[in-house]
């Protein structure tokens, strides 16, 4: 699956004159946590978190101490080390770019313009509908020697017991290395 198919594309930003306190109202308003400061061509300039927002509010209990601060630009917060992706990324691979570099979102770029933003919620619902975790069945999990047709054999049973695969995932043995584990999602409530 592509980012293109999974990705936000109706996304609102700002610009880095634009003031924190419009930032905070603007992700109030739309329940977002992340926010891509464009420039006026629409090329991804920083981003701001809605942890970016919280560092630079006052506190609710000293609320009229630097409210002055809520003025100041985003240039003054956002982060400009931005990591971007692209529509035909797979989401594998960005589950991947998410989890290495402990990122909540990204924007994706399109001829180094912003065209969308995925998240890691996104990407966290990707992955239970890709398993079918969301759907009734149940689990199997099977250690296989890894070897090349391994699948097709422990599938045939799965064909020959009339039985629907919902998904498959595989992977190494924590013990034995010459094994991997299949965890195989099947469309039935009584797995034996």
């Amino acid at each position: 699956m592509i980012l293109e198919e999974i990705m936000a594309k109706n996304v609102k930003t700002l610009s880095k004159d634009d003031t924190i306190q419009s930032a905070f109202q603007l992700m109030c308003d739309h329940h977002i946590r992340h926010l891509p400061i464009t420039d006026l061509d629409n090329r991804l300039v920083g981003l701001v978190t809605n942890q970016d927002i919280r560092d630079a509010t006052p506190s609710i209990f000293r609320s009229d101490f630097h409210r002055e601060d809520l003025q100041k630009p985003l240039s003054t917060i956002m982060k400009t080390d931005v990591i971007t992706g692209h529509p035909l990324d797979f989401v594998e691979d960005i589950a991947a770019l998410f989890y290495e570099n402990k990122i909540g979102c990204l924007p994706i770029l399109k001829e180094d313009k912003l065209v969308g933003i995925v998240t890691e919620t996104d990407v966290l619902h990707t992955f239970v509908k890709l398993t079918g975790a969301h759907q009734p069945g149940s689990f199997i999990q099977v250690k296989a020697l890894n070897k090349t047709g391994i699948l097709s054999e422990i599938a045939g049973v799965f064909k020959d017991k009339k039985v629907n695969i919902q998904s498959v995932l595989v992977y190494p043995d924590s013990n034995d290395e010459r094994y991997r584990v299949l965890v195989i999602r099947v469309q039935t409530m009584n797995p034996l």
